[in-house]
């Protein structure tokens, strides 16, 4: 079965409301979807969701990075997914996220054809249900109270509380947040790299009140070294995100003891398979990992759901809360998270049916 086409699509979803994060104010949310089709009529489906800020390049970034991976993979084995990944190194290095979108497609498209589910070819699920986390924006502290009650109330019992920068109004958010629900939400807090290396462990410090599980990525992405000394001076364990950009970073991070905990992306680390090897490798050094991304469609989620599904090292709270942001998606059945699990589906590949001609109707401008 040989692969016949491979599709990037720019597709535009609003979000239910305006949210605010630490980079700013997101109302839509710009995605690719990655349509691979073989010459004997099979299809598989990719999906990743850049955020600004955050992530190094743009939605149409990857669209043209899985244009040029398409030429590369033409006329391939459709069902060799780890060949097709190292076809798509030679052809462009780097462009961890078209990548993954592309090999997410392919383990759709195998998943299909063999009338399994993508968790079966990671080599089966541990968990039956993946819980999730719940996601409060750099909001005034009453909104992060009730918003945090809102969450609890739908059965959420974890949180993460994005607090940018240094001052008071971080700590009064995570003042108000556990104040309003007790001991009944376990409650981590994310920095998006907003803290000066000289500032963040006194600040932390200042959060050590509040019983949080952990703290996100104080400091720059490239500031490992600063990571190792803040985890030194803290009290509360620390988790590491934009450093964790690919399998030497990770071996990096080790190396210097650098963090408690990993925080991994299938779109951040290039797909499902080498985003699972990370998770091996990370618990190999006895590091444990959270799963997820903050602003994704029903298929990145339901990827993530089964790769967080696959390892004992992935710990309760997948950050794949994405389409409870968003008004609308790509997908005939948006995936129901309401009451805070994504229950594992055995349905064949990734268990959802795209509505292509709705994703269509959402247009990205390039």
């Amino acid at each position: 079965m040989r692969v016949k086409a491979i599709e990037p699509i720019l597709v535009d979803v609003p979000l239910r409301e305006p949210v605010r994060g630490v980079h700013g104010v997101t109302a839509v949310q710009r995605s690719v979807l990655v349509h691979v089709t073989t010459d004997a009529g099979a299809e598989g489906w990719g999906n990743v969701d850049p955020t600004p800020g955050y992530s190094a390049v743009s939605a149409a970034d990857v669209h043209d990075s899985v244009e040029r991976l398409a030429t590369s993979l033409a006329g391939a084995d459709a069902l060799n997914v780890r060949a097709a990944l190292a076809l798509m190194d030679r052809q462009l290095a780097g462009a961890s996220e078209a990548k993954a979108a592309v090999e997410m497609a392919l383990m759709d498209l195998k998943a299909r054809v063999l009338g399994i589910p993508v968790h079966s070819l990671l080599g089966g699920r541990v968990k039956d249900a993946v819980t999730l986390n719940a996601w409060i924006g750099t909001v005034p502290p009453a909104q992060a109270a009730r918003e945090a009650l809102a969450w609890l109330a739908q059965g959420f019992r974890t949180a993460k509380i994005k607090v940018s920068g240094a001052g008071d109004e971080g700590v009064q958010r995570v003042a108000a947040v556990r104040a309003a629900v007790g001991d009944r939400m376990a409650l981590r807090v994310d920095f998006n790299e907003s803290l000066a290396a000289a500032d963040a462990a006194a600040f932390i410090r200042r959060l050590e009140p509040y019983g949080l599980t952990l703290v996100e990525q104080p400091v720059p992405r490239d500031d490992i070294a600063g990571l190792a000394r803040i985890r030194r001076e803290i009290a509360i364990p620390l988790m590491a995100d934009e450093s964790v950009a690919s399998p030497a970073a990770l071996v990096e991070i080790i190396r210097r003891e650098a963090v408690d905990l990993v925080k991994l992306k299938v779109m951040k680390q290039g797909g499902l398979l080498r985003t699972l090897a990370m998770v091996e490798c990370a618990a190999a050094a006895g590091l444990r990992v959270v799963l997820g991304h903050g602003f994704g469609l029903t298929l990145s989620t339901l990827a993530e759901a089964a790769v967080a599904a696959a390892s004992d090292a992935v710990i309760d709270g997948c950050e794949a809360v994405g389409p409870l942001k968003m008004a609308g998606d790509v997908v005939v059945d948006p995936v129901r998270l309401d009451g805070g699990v994504i229950p594992l589906s055995d349905a064949p590949g990734l268990g959802a049916t795209i509505d292509s001609d709705g994703a269509r109707a959402l247009p990205g401008d390039r």
